[in-house]
């Protein structure tokens, strides 16, 4: 935690009830300047503070900007350089129909403490190439519109009739059949397409048509009023879609396309480790989770790994979230801040308030506003809900609503907004209360108002206190362990999970196994491994994806998965699944196969085939390789002996040469 020298207390006018000693305790203030109007009648108050000079904590989030500019005002006139944090308590806890909230005003202070990783930034260039399709009437306004900010090209379906030809943007038919890409790089393939030609009298006419065109742009303006070119269009940088017949929706997707221009920043969302991928190997088929849980198709296979398109990808963290591996992470921050923020939060309100508080997910636009509007006019959260903002609540996992769980929340509760694909945020979370037992502690609320979100966050079950509260380190699949872990304190079964879990053990039919250890081979995290002395296939559980690769490549089809979570300690290590006695060379006694196989070979041929009858060939197959082949190559009977090899020369052989032996 970063130590503050001054926190300034605003009251807001004396509508909020703050106490001094806890807020200043929870952000390590050495000083307290309390005022009741920061914003405007007290701005000297903020003022001095950050003439000053060292760390200062404003609590109040609404003006934040305003006394950033103050800050720089401050220092611009030469004064001393502070550094300024921000931390709104009124909106998420100073506002509440319970009264005071001063334990979750701390845990926010402590959490506004934290200091964010930096996020990594790709840079996108769209120099203001515009497409515009859609019926000719709203088409043809919208591209003369636009045509001196952007670089337009108008494309229609069917010829205008008696209009004369475009001076301002350039026309032409055609049909978008197929389109890919993003912001400042837009690949589109137009049947029909034909250019206006300019030349001549009357109105504007074209050339022939002709299927196949391809064409590039910055920006695609769609008002056809028909399916969007892409999935999760609302989610494509750079695509903008408005119904035809919505005059405001229209005006809105111009205005927007006016600004595209120029460069951008665009956070990279994800990070991907290949050597962690266990989409498949040696092309046997392994996991596609996040292909198929991304909804804007910025995941695509690539042999045995996945690729993810940062351009196309919208953040929503659908595919870090069923990530059984962690190959793709969550990075606008890294899932490591949030677990932290969860613990700050916790602990520091268990510290103040004695109790353990519930925690509320929620999105930093719609979930943002409605706790705004129901702090403001409402009845507010209760004082012992603890709202946390992230990007977007479709990509909290089992992991993080398990790691809340094991900090100490009682409830967990997710805003979904109206705009949140709950697919795979319900599996999730069937798969948390599977592993926790928390039942409806862990919950999805979907409220249409302020109002309703009030009685949602007053109402609902909590899970009993009483568990040692852990601190989340490490991976999300470690986290997830150590919660349930503390959820669980005396595992005596492994825990039954929905099909499709990430964790689970794996059999082997052991009559059908010949221990050939494909499955070794193929295992990408090595859950799977062998014996190198004896013929033996071992599995440690916690490390099983249940990625089903094992499965696939098994070529006896011996493998099957079990969906489970085993909480006790042997999960953690190597057990045998099956081994046989090796069979020893009857040459050199070295071992090179399963007793059981050689066996089975032997009464398969031997007396039965005709290279085996009457022979001694049999013998062979009981000698290990270099055995069989000197058998092969240098028995005084076998058809493929050249003869012997020669003998080394010796010291004794010239000796006896020179006449000296």
């Amino acid at each position: 935690m970063t130590n503050a020298r001054t926190l300034v207390l605003c009251d807001c006018a004396g509508t909020m009830p703050v106490d001094e000693s806890t807020a200043a305790a929870a952000c390590g203030a050495t000083s307290v300047r309390r005022c009741a109007q920061a914003c405007t009648d007290d701005l000297d108050v903020a003022a001095r503070a950050l003439e000053a000079g060292g760390k200062v904590v404003i609590a109040c989030g609404q003006e934040a900007a305003r006394f950033s500019a103050l800050a720089e005002e401050i220092q611009g006139q030469g004064g001393t350089s502070a550094s300024l944090i921000t931390a709104d308590i009124r909106d998420r806890a100073g506002w509440c129909a319970e009264g005071a909230a001063h334990a979750k005003q701390a845990a926010l202070l402590a959490e506004a403490m934290l200091v964010p990783p930096m996020t990594r930034l790709m840079e996108i260039a769209s120099p203001g190439t515009c497409l515009i399709i859609g019926p000719e009437e709203i088409a043809l306004a919208a591209a003369e519109r636009l045509a001196g900010t952007l670089a337009v090209t108008c494309l229609l379906e069917s010829a205008p009739e008696e209009i004369p030809p475009a001076t301002g943007f350039d026309l032409a038919l055609g049909r978008v059949v197929r389109a890919a890409g993003y912001l400042g790089n837009f690949t589109v393939q137009v049947d029909g397409y034909a250019a206006q030609i300019p030349s001549g009298r009357g109105p504007a006419r074209f050339a022939m048509r002709r299927d196949g065109g391809r064409s590039e742009c910055d920006i695609i303006l769609d008002l056809g009023g028909n399916a969007p070119l892409f999935p999760a269009a609302h989610k494509r940088d750079g695509y903008l879609r408005a119904d035809p017949a919505d005059p405001l929706a229209v005006e809105r997707a111009l205005f927007e396309a006016a600004q595209l221009t120029g460069t951008f920043e665009k956070p990279f969302y994800t990070r991907f480790d290949p050597a962690l991928c266990a989409h498949s190997r040696s092309g046997q088929a392994g996991c596609h989770n996040c292909l198929d849980a991304c909804p804007s198709g910025a995941i695509t296979s690539d042999g045995d790994i996945v690729h993810v398109d940062p351009g196309i990808c919208a953040g929503c963290g659908d595919c870090a979230a069923v990530c059984p591996s962690g190959a793709i992470t969550y990075d606008d921050p890294e899932v490591g801040f949030l677990f932290r923020r969860l613990d700050t939060l916790s602990r520091t309100y268990r510290k103040f308030a004695g109790h353990a508080p519930r925690l509320l997910f929620h999105d930093a636009e719609f979930g943002a506003e409605m706790i705004a509007l129901s702090s403001r006019f409402g009845r507010g959260l209760p004082p012992d809900v603890i709202p946390v903002a992230v990007s977007h609540v479709e990509g909290l996992g089992h992991a993080e609503l398990l790691a809340a769980l094991g900090c100490g929340f009682s409830q967990v509760s997710v805003l979904a907004s109206p705009l949140t694909a709950c697919t795979t945020l319900e599996a999730q979370l069937e798969l948390a209360r599977a592993i926790s037992g928390a039942g409806e502690a862990l919950r999805i609320i979907e409220p249409a108002d302020p109002e309703a979100l009030e009685e949602a966050c007053r109402d609902g079950a909590s899970r009993q206190a009483g568990i040692s509260p852990i601190r989340p380190q490490g991976s999300r699949r470690e986290v997830a362990r150590l919660a349930a872990s503390a959820l669980r304190p005396t595992p005596r079964e492994p825990l039954p999970l929905p099909a499709g879990a990430p964790y689970g053990k794996v059999k082997i039919d052991t009559e059908a196994c010949t221990l050939c250890l494909a499955c070794v081979s193929l295992c990408p995290t090595g859950a799977l491994g062998d014996d190198p002395d004896r013929p033996q296939v071992n599995f440690r559980e916690s490390a099983c994806l249940q990625c089903r690769i094992c499965a696939s490549g098994c070529p006896e089809s011996a493998i099957t998965l079990v969906p489970q979570f085993d909480l006790r300690p042997a999960a953690l290590a190597p057990r045998v699944l099956h081994e046989e006695e090796p069979f020893c060379c009857i040459e050199c006694g070295k071992p090179f196969g399963t007793r059981s196989v050689i066996e089975r070979i032997i009464e398969k041929l031997e007396g039965k085939h005709r290279m085996f009858t009457n022979s001694d060939n049999a013998r062979l197959i009981r000698m290990c390789d270099d055995c069989r082949v000197r058998a092969q190559y240098h028995d005084v009977a076998s058809p493929f002996r050249m003869g012997d090899p020669p003998r080394p020369r010796t010291t004794e052989d010239y000796l006896d040469e020179d006449g000296k032996g």
